[in-house]
């Protein structure tokens, strides 16, 4: 997935989640605790996103690989970097992480190029 078009993908998940907590006021607490813990404290940004692109391999959420996934780019991590976090998240996840991790290497491929 080329830049262009997840970050059309992105917007588009970020307008219905803004639309959904219109009308689930009680999630805004749980959107604060997850900005909270994504801030840099004793993990910088790029650290973060990376782990967080790991762990959503290994539970398979497609939404979430693209939206970390990104999230480590803009941050600055290397292909490289993402490729360990691919490999090490289908270490934890097994098999049905692997067949995530095609989706993230996919998206990833396209992001760098």
């Amino acid at each position: 997935m080329e830049e262009a078009s997840l970050v059309k993908s992105l917007s588009e998940i970020k307008q219905v989640l803004s639309d959904f907590l219109s009308k689930a006021p009680e999630l805004k607490d749980f959107i604060h605790y997850v900005e909270e813990a994504e801030s840099t404290r004793a993990l910088d940004k790029k650290t973060k996103e990376l782990v967080s692109l790991g762990i959503a391999i290994a539970i398979r959420c497609e939404p979430c690989i693209q939206w970390h996934l990104y999230e480590a780019y803009k941050a600055g991590a290397t292909i490289e970097e993402v490729y360990d976090v691919i490999k090490v998240a289908v270490c934890m996840g097994g098999g049905p992480a692997l067949m995530y991790s095609l989706k993230a290497y996919e998206y990833a491929k396209q992001l760098y190029k």
